[in-house]
């Protein structure tokens, strides 16, 4: 068991090795299975357990990096940056950022310039909060009782867009959840930037259901990252949307609830109230 455990560690190594080498070329699932001597069924099965995530995937956060990096320290036009990374053009470089990036290479260029935000105030079971959208999906989310520091920490964050105080569709579905109308989760869109880490992590933090807990560590883990539980914490720590994106779920591997960037009461709070809701707490 564990000599196998050791073979297909490596197969994996191996394909992550070859994906990072041969990005620009778009290698697809057979092209990557093939040389690691595994049918494309088998091959994505076993890449998503040890890996916690796709091959596509894995490709796009490698090829997003990429692209990134040209257009932030180079600054390479679209073309070029689309070129260099191995896209067939700038329009499956928009499309590769808005999937993993959660907006377009020019917006993440000019540091979100030509964004138009909605921002509105409303009240939940656990304080007052702001919440802000694009047209794409809620890009902020926080618990505030001081609306001008709510729109300040906005503006902060997204220093180059068009903000104004108006409530919007994905902001009304959103708030749904606090009335325990789970059935409207399909419908809430999130517009959200940041490393590849930082999304893998929050992308890893929508996977713990409502009413249950999981650690830092167990995090690491998913995204395999098995050290890193100090910087998932940094990562969790970051997450721009409170709530809908659940970092209150995390826990300490003790059993400590721990620190929470909204507070720790409200933290306990909104454990309690998930728990109750769902009677299904870990």
């Amino acid at each position: 068991m564990k000599q196998q455990e050791e073979i297909n560690y490596n197969r994996i190594a191996k394909a992550i090795d070859y994906i990072k080498t041969h990005f620009k070329e778009q290698p697809g699932l057979e092209e990557i299975a093939a040389h690691v001597n595994l049918s494309p069924f088998h091959f994505q099965k076993l890449f998503a357990e040890w890996a916690g995530t796709t091959p596509k995937k894995f490709l796009q956060y490698i090829s997003t990096a990429y692209a990134k990096k040209l257009l932030k320290e180079y600054k390479v036009t679209l073309f070029e940056a689309a070129y260099e990374t191995g896209l067939s053009g700038t329009s499956r470089l928009h499309d590769l950022f808005v999937s993993i990036e959660g907006m377009t290479p020019a917006e993440y260029k000019n540091g979100g310039q030509n964004l138009n935000i909605n921002y509105h105030f409303a009240d939940s079971p656990f304080g007052h909060m702001i919440i802000a959208s694009t047209e794409r999906g809620i890009c902020y989310m926080a618990f505030e009782e001081d609306e001008l520091v709510a729109v300040e920490s906005l503006r902060a964050k997204f220093p180059n867009a068009v903000s104004r105080q108006q409530p919007d569709a994905h902001q009304q579905n959103a708030l749904l959840f606090f009335q325990h109308d789970w059935t409207k989760l399909s419908k809430i869109k999130l517009h959200l930037r940041g490393t590849d880490f930082q999304l893998k992590v929050w992308e890893t933090l929508l996977q713990v259901p409502v009413g249950r807990l999981t650690t830092y560590g167990s995090i690491a883990q998913k995204i395999n990252s098995p050290g890193a539980s100090r910087a998932v914490g940094t990562a969790i720590g970051s997450n721009p949307v409170a709530f809908l994106i659940p970092c209150h779920r995390v826990i300490q591997s003790s059993g400590t609830f721990g620190e929470y960037m909204w507070g720790s009461t409200r933290k306990t709070a909104i454990i309690g109230w998930e728990s109750a809701s769902q009677d299904i707490l870990e």
